[in-house]
C-alpha cells in the first residue's frame, strides 16, 4: 500500500504540475497586467467594505473563511517541511508562488462568484460550478466535485490534525489520543452550525492567532535585526544554486518550494472560490481581489515569518534527496512544526514551545472547519435534497475519522496523503480556470471601466450576456 501511495504521488506532483502552477501564474499575471501590484490598494478598501446578507456572508467574513483555509499547518509545518527538503532557497519559491498565484486566485475566485447560486438560504459555488456551467461538463464538473470531497473531507483533514497532535505532545506531553479525542468533538459541534457559524469563529479566531503569530516574529526578527541581510542573502542565493552548502538540494528548491507554496496560500488549487462564492458582493471581481490579497497575508507575512524566525535561530536541518543531512543543526528533532517550536524556544524558553502549539492549534483547526465547508459544498453539487442531508451526515463522520487518525498515525504518511488530496485538485482546477479565464478577462475590464467613472461597480450580466448565470440580475439564460 505504501509503495502505491508513492507511485500515485509521484505521478501527480511530477514537474509538470510544477511548471503548471508556474507558467499558469505568469500568464495570469501578464494578461490581466500585474494585478498583485495595480489593484493592492483596491484589494485592501474592498476588504473591510460591504455587509453579510441572510444568504451571504461579508467580504471580511470570506476574506476570514479563505484565510483559514490557507493559513494552517503549511505556514509552520510546511515552511519547515520546505526548509528541510529543499533548504533556504525552497522560501524564494514559495515567494514566486505567492506572487504569481495571487494572479490566479483573483481568476479562480471571480468565477466562484459568477456561477454561483443559492442552495437552501445560502449561497455556494466552486470549481465544480464553473466547470459545469462555464465549461458546461458533467464529468468534468463531478470529477472535480467527488476528488474535492475525498481530498478535504478525509486526506487534508488528518494533515493538520497531525500536527497539532506533535506540537501539542511535544509542548504540554498530552497523548495524541487525548488531542483527537478533544478536536473531534470541538468539530463536531461547529461543523454541525453550517457557513454561518463557521465564518464567525473565523472571522473572531484568524485575526487574532495571525496578529499574534506574527507579532511573535516581529520581536524575534527585532532581536536579530542586524542578521537580516545575510539570511534574505542566503535565502535568494540557495535558490540559484549560488551557495555550495545547499548546491545538493538546489533543484529540490524549487520543487519544494512550489509544492509547499501551493499546499499553503492555495492559489490555483480550487478550495478558495468556495469562500469566495458565499461573499455577499455586487460585482465578482470586488471578491477576486479579495482573495487575491489573502495570499499575500499568507506567504509573504505568515511563511516569512516562519522562515526568518527557523533561519535566524539555525534550528533546522536539511535532508539530501537520497535521505542523508547536508546541515543537521538540531540532530533527531523531526521536520515539521518541531523546528518552528525550535526557533521560538531558542529565545523563549519558558513559553515558546507552548506558543507555537497553541498557534499551531488555532491555524490547523480552523483549516479544518474550512475543509469541512469546502466539502459540504461539492456534496450540495452532487446530490439531490432527498439524499443530501444522508451523505452530508456520512460526510460529518469522515472527516472526524480523518481528524482522528491524522492524530494517532505518523507526520510523513499524512503529508504525503495531503499532498495527493492538493495535486489532485490542483490539476483539475487549473485547467479548468486556463479554459475559462477569458470571461473573467471581459469582467476585470468592466470593473476597470466603472471604477474610472469613480463609480462603485456593479455587475449587470445584461452587458456580457454571459450564460448559465442564473443569480445575476440581467442575465441571458
Amino acid at each position: 500500500m505504501e509503495d502505491l501511495i508513492t507511485k500515485v504521488y509521484n505521478v501527480i506532483w511530477s514537474d509538470a504540475l510544477v511548471y503548471l502552477c508556474l507558467i499558469t501564474g505568469i500568464y495570469f499575471t501578464v494578461r490581466f497586467k500585474f494585478p498583485q501590484l495595480t489593484q493592492l490598494r483596491e484589494m485592501v478598501r474592498l476588504l473591510f467594505k460591504g455587509s453579510s446578507s441572510d444568504k451571504g456572508i461579508s467580504s471580511f467574513q470570506a476574506f476570514s473563511l479563505a484565510i483559514s483555509g490557507r493559513v494552517g499547518t503549511g505556514n509552520i509545518a510546511g515552511v519547515a517541511t520546505a526548509i528541510g527538503m529543499g533548504g533556504p532557497g525552497a522560501v524564494f519559491w514559495m515567494w514566486i508562488i505567492a506572487f504569481l498565484g495571487s494572479a490566479s486566485a483573483i481568476v479562480e475566485a471571480t468565477l466562484g462568484q459568477m456561477y454561483k447560486e443559492v442552495d437552501q438560504g445560502e449561497y455556494r459555488g466552486g470549481p465544480a460550478f464553473y466547470i459545469l456551467k462555464g465549461l458546461r461538463s458533467k464529468i468534468f464538473a463531478w470529477t472535480f466535485a467527488i476528488v474535492t470531497i475525498i481530498s478535504t473531507g478525509f486526506l487534508l483533514p488528518s494533515v493538520q490534525s497531525n500536527s497539532i497532535s506533535v506540537a501539542v505532545e511535544k509542548a504540554f506531553a498530552i497523548p495524541p489520543l487525548f488531542t483527537a479525542l478533544f478536536l473531534a468533538g470541538l468539530l463536531g459541534f461547529i461543523i454541525i452550525g453550517g457557513v454561518k457559524r463557521i465564518s464567525k469563529v473565523a472571522e473572531f479566531v484568524v485575526p487574532f492567532m495571525a496578529g499574534a503569530y506574527i507579532l511573535m516574529a516581529i520581536v524575534i526578527i527585532v532581536l536579530n535585526l542586524q542578521e537580516v541581510p545575510s539570511v534574505l542573502a542566503l535565502i535568494v542565493k540557495s535558490a540559484f544554486n549560488m551557495e555550495a552548502t545547499f548546491g545538493a538540494v538546489a533543484g529540490s528548491a524549487i520543487a519544494w518550494g512550489v509544492k509547499r507554496g501551493i499546499y499553503s496560500n492555495e492559489a490555483g488549487q480550487g478550495t478558495a472560490p468556495h469562500a469566495a462564492a458565499a461573499a455577499e458582493v455586487s460585482h465578482p471581481i470586488k471578491q477576486g481581489l479579495v482573495q487575491g490579497f489573502s495570499v499575500y497575508v499568507d506567504t509573504l507575512f505568515v511563511c516569512t515569518a516562519t522562515a526568518l524566525m527557523i533561519l535566524f535561530t539555525g534550528q533546522y536541518n536539511v535532508q539530501t534527496p537520497e535521505g542523508g543531512f547536508i546541515v543537521e543543526h538540531i540532530p533527531g528533532v523531526e521536520m515539521g512544526p518541531a523546528f518552528t517550536q525550535q526557533a521560538v524556544a531558542h529565545h523563549f524558553p519558558a513559553f515558546g514551545n507552548i506558543f507555537v502549539a497553541l498557534a499551531l492549534t488555532f491555524f490547523a483547526f480552523t483549516t479544518i472547519m474550512a475543509y469541512y465547508y469546502i466539502a459540504e459544498s461539492n456534496v450540495s453539487f452532487i446530490s439531490k435534497q432527498a439524499s443530501k442531508r444522508i451523505i452530508v451526515w456520512l460526510l460529518r463522520i469522515l472527516i472526524l475519522i480523518s481528524v482522528y487518525m491524522g492524530c494517532v498515525s505518523t507526520a510523513e504518511s499524512a503529508w504525503t496523503l495531503g499532498d495527493i488530496g492538493v495535486g489532485m485538485m490542483a490539476w483539475l482546477n487549473l485547467v479548468a480556470i486556463i479554459l475559462l479565464h477569458n470571461k473573467v478577462y471581459k469582467l476585470y475590464k468592466d470593473y476597470q471601466e466603472q471604477l474610472s467613472r469613480k463609480e462603485d461597480p456593479i455587475f449587470d450580466n445584461s452587458k456580457l450576456n454571459f450564460r448559465n448565470m442564473g443569480f445575476w440580475s440581467g442575465r441571458k439564460e
